[in-house]
């Protein structure tokens, strides 16, 4: 019966994601949302659509989702929304364009699964089976996503404030890996964590720091954007029941440990700790704020999955049915606050720049962590082999048309398990008993 279920939820995220993209309504790829005016207002055609979906999702799929999926076990949401936002936008849009769009989607969704075994199981069959090895991507990467907010506020604020910030980061987290253990009773105790303590203390610093940056707050321009773009809002809430039933179905295959949205949750997701999963997926959501608020206003087109909180709600809701209904609300109140998060954002200026930069910081410290652990995957496969993915990142950097960077570590990982079955076969390597 889970299994099913499984089944029909990821059919019904390809189908329903396809059918928004295909008319205009919620596309995932941030890139791709402030184009859709231009189609809408027939400044471009179907055809140019089509290519520039093509064009800036096709290799993120290939490149990064399907390698960091592989990695963990789990489906990376980008896997299933930048192709559906291929497939809507490369559909007609038409009423049998739409009905095309979302049987192709749902086909997508239910291959994507099925084929994400088969290719778990045919690593199972390899004469050094590295699957396991695998698991190594993810190491450290929660320790290493707690200093984020530290990179943040290095970027935002300079570099003295981000070494306060660190420090104070890693004293939490120490403090609480000597003391975190509360005794309630002889056989009842409480264990706080370290990485997500450290992680919220740096929060709390960053977002007090921006709190207090009032500077460019001069205009309100948010604000003058919901009353511009006025019409666009409308847009969006009009669609609000159908956006709403999007959200609960990514909450809930999140829930059932089918997708997550990022690699950082995934791989902890693939460990079983949903809550540090949350945390990590909460404070991604937080950053996303002010992009996914302000391309909504002025496009009047959302994203498939928000601001990204039903991630969160998957995440700490291990129920399905409870998940889809909590991120159903969760997109509710997203559009309804749309204008207050426009005014909100205004009266902290810090905060809405803060977002920008929060996104950077955790590109930089994804980068950094997954390449670490694609090495330590490798090690893990091929002692002493690991440093090859080395050769790979600056071989990628030097490409025409590199992979984006977090892809290389999970890759190189798996290219490194392919070369060491490949000498096995040549009686060149011999893996350690």
């Amino acid at each position: 019966m889970e299994t099913i279920l499984r089944y029909v939820i990821i059919a019904a995220v390809g189908a329903l994601a396809s059918i928004l993209a295909n008319q205009s309504i919620a596309v995932f790829n941030d890139g791709l949302r402030p184009v859709l005016p231009e189609y809408l207002e027939k400044r471009m055609d179907r055809k140019a659509l089509a290519a520039t979906s093509f064009a800036i999702g096709f290799g993120l799929v290939i490149g990064y989702g399907l390698p960091t999926s592989i990695a963990a076990s789990i489906i990376l949401i980008h896997c299933i929304l930048l192709t559906t936002d291929i497939v809507g936008t490369w559909c007609p849009d038409t009423k049998k364009g739409m009905i095309a769009s979302g049987v192709i989607g749902a086909v997508y969704g239910v291959a994507l699964l099925f084929g994400l075994q088969v290719i778990i199981d045919l690593f199972n069959l390899l004469p050094v089976n590295f699957l396991g090895s695998l698991g190594q991507v993810s190491a450290g990467i929660t320790l290493a996503f707690a200093i984020f907010p530290a990179v943040t506020v290095a970027l935002q604020f300079g570099a003295a404030k981000g070494i306060i910030t660190a420090i104070v980061t890693l004293l939490v987290r120490q403090i609480v890996e000597t003391y975190g253990k509360i005794a309630l009773d002889a056989e009842h105790t409480i264990s706080l964590n370290k990485d997500g303590m450290a992680l919220l203390a740096g929060m709390i610093i960053m977002l007090v720091f921006a709190a207090m940056d009032k500077e460019g707050n001069d205009q309100n321009s948010n604000e003058m954007l919901t009353q511009i773009f006025a019409d666009k809002v409308a847009r969006i809430r009009k669609y609000m029941p159908i956006l709403a039933l999007m959200g609960g179905l990514i909450a809930a295959g999140t829930s059932m440990s089918i997708m997550a949205g990022d690699p950082i949750s995934l791989g902890l997701l693939a460990e079983g700790d949903r809550v540090n999963a949350g945390l990590t997926a909460l404070a991604r959501a937080i950053g996303f704020i002010p992009l996914v608020a302000t391309t909504a206003i002025t496009t009047g087109v959302y994203a498939p999955a928000g601001m990204t909180f039903v991630f969160v709600i998957g995440l700490l809701i291990p129920n399905p049915f409870i998940a889809l209904i909590a991120g159903a609300a969760c997109i509710c109140v997203e559009i309804l606050l749309l204008n207050v998060i426009a005014k909100g954002l205004d009266k902290f200026p810090g905060i809405k720049r803060c977002g920008d930069n929060i996104r950077t910081a955790m590109s930089y410290v994804i980068d950094i962590a997954l390449l670490i652990g694609g090495i330590l995957a490798a090690q893990a496969i091929m002692p002493t082999t690991g440093l090859f993915i080395v050769a790979f990142w600056c071989i990628n950097k030097c490409s025409k048309k590199p992979l984006v960077s977090m892809a290389v570590g999970p890759l190189g990982a798996i290219l490194v398990g392919l070369i060491a079955n490949v000498l096995f076969l040549l009686s060149l390597y011999t893996p350690a008993a």
